[in-house]
């Protein structure tokens, strides 16, 4: 028996779609009847965003892989087919290589409003955890695109990376083995890289983007001031301070598009290399087992838990200083998924929270640009004890997050969102 209240379209083509599967329906839940916070600001232009460059992501990257050949031996001459003999291959390629960066980019500025504005509070702890396992996903992707240029930075980092498994006990040298599925990096590593960058991890990346966005949907969005759109209601039961995400946000997410469309050619048309952040100097030679280059070092969004990595300096236990440094690497990551289980503030809003929150957001953003910076430089002993201390200061962040936040004092809340 037909279900009374499914949204159906009133005739037509439509009508004999909605007989089937319930598109009119999907529209009107997640799109037109979809009610979000009315004071959605600047920061909210960047989940849309992301999306956008997820696309773009798997359109040139399937067009890459049409001209790619994923062998040692003619990986790196094929990427160069790619850029000088394939029509318009160099845009594709250009396209692909700082789309990467604009994900990152994108991302990172995302999970920052979600801290900022407490998205991450009940009940929307589980839009947080599906984010983060985007956000792990996408490092794994990142990581498995990067081997695949065959050049030496390509090469070499994939070393540096891989060999860092090697550190945990007993397991380390096997697993490591069975990661490269060769005893050393190999055109075998090159090519399930290569399986797993196109087929598997992308098809993990739009489950968990599906998962994320219908949690978002079932709990409703958050908003700058952390107020429950749903708790005042009309006559009809629609939110006071809610409006259809679309037309309203649908037209306005066209011009952060635009904006950001506006930025992102500039880059692909002017700076794709990005002064050698987004590809490296190193990276337009072939690989050369035998030659290693004068400063290894990852893409720049992988970089400040690589600084965490290397600020680890200290032997403990009987384990030697590479092995805490994977521990605080994977920690520094792994702590963001607790986040919502440690803020223990009354409010979910910067604007509402007290001095010491917003004293701790700036320390932490502060802290992690830094590393980032830090991790693209040569070791020194100056910048060792630098990135020590931002260490500090990024795990003080989450560690004492259940202190302060709990006893500090906080502003009321509006009855109503403020705009």
């Amino acid at each position: 028996m037909a279900n009374p209240n499914k949204a159906k379209a009133e005739s037509g083509f439509m009508r004999w779609v909605d007989d089937r599967f319930p598109a009119t329906q999907m529209w009107k839940e997640h799109l037109a009847e979809y009610y979000a916070p009315k004071n959605f600001n600047f920061w909210y232009f960047f989940g849309s965003l992301a999306m956008l460059v997820l696309v773009n992501q798997i359109l040139t990257g399937v067009w890459l892989t049409m001209s790619y050949n994923p062998t040692a031996e003619g990986a790196f001459a094929s990427i160069e087919y790619i850029m000088r003999d394939v029509e318009y291959g160099w845009l594709i390629r250009y396209l692909h290589s700082t789309g990467a960066t604009a994900f990152f980019v994108v991302v990172y500025l995302h999970m920052f409003r979600g801290m900022m504005y407490g998205s991450y509070k009940a009940p929307r702890e589980l839009i947080w955890v599906f984010g983060m396992c985007i956000y792990l996903a996408l490092m794994a992707e990142a990581f498995m695109g990067y081997l695949l240029p065959w050049g030496q930075m390509s090469y070499w980092g994939a070393q540096v990376i891989i060999s860092l498994f090697s550190a945990i006990p007993v397991i380390g040298d096997d697993l490591t083995q069975w990661i490269r599925g060769d005893y050393l990096i190999s055109g075998i590593t090159l090519n399930r890289f290569f399986a797993l960058h196109v087929v598997a991890l992308p098809i993990v990346i739009l489950g968990l983007v599906v998962l994320h966005i219908i949690a978002l949907h079932e709990v409703g969005s958050n908003n700058p001031d952390g107020i429950e759109i749903k708790d005042k209601k009309d006559e009809t039961g629609k939110p006071l301070d809610g409006i259809p995400f679309h037309p309203y946000y649908t037209v306005k997410d066209i011009v952060g598009v635009a904006v950001f469309l506006f930025v992102f050619a500039a880059v692909v048309f002017y700076f794709p290399e990005g002064g050698g952040y987004f590809l490296e100097k190193p990276n337009f030679q072939p690989s050369d087992p035998l030659v290693t280059p004068e400063h290894i070092a990852p893409v720049w969004y992988f970089t400040p838990f690589y600084a965490i990595l290397r600020a680890i300096t200290f032997s403990l236990f009987g384990l030697d200083s590479k092995f805490w440094g994977v521990i605080m690497m994977g920690a520094s990551i792994a702590i963001l998924f607790v986040l919502p289980w440690l803020d223990r503030s009354p409010v979910r809003s910067m604007r509402y929270k007290g001095w010491i929150s917003r004293i701790m957001l700036v320390l932490f953003a502060i802290s992690f640009i830094i590393l980032g910076y830090l991790g693209t430089q040569p070791v020194s002993p100056g910048r060792t004890l630098l990135a020590q201390v931002c260490t500090i200061i990024y795990f003080a962040y989450f560690v004492l997050m259940p202190i302060y936040t709990r006893f500090e004092k906080t502003k009321p809340l509006p009855e109503r969102v403020t705009g």
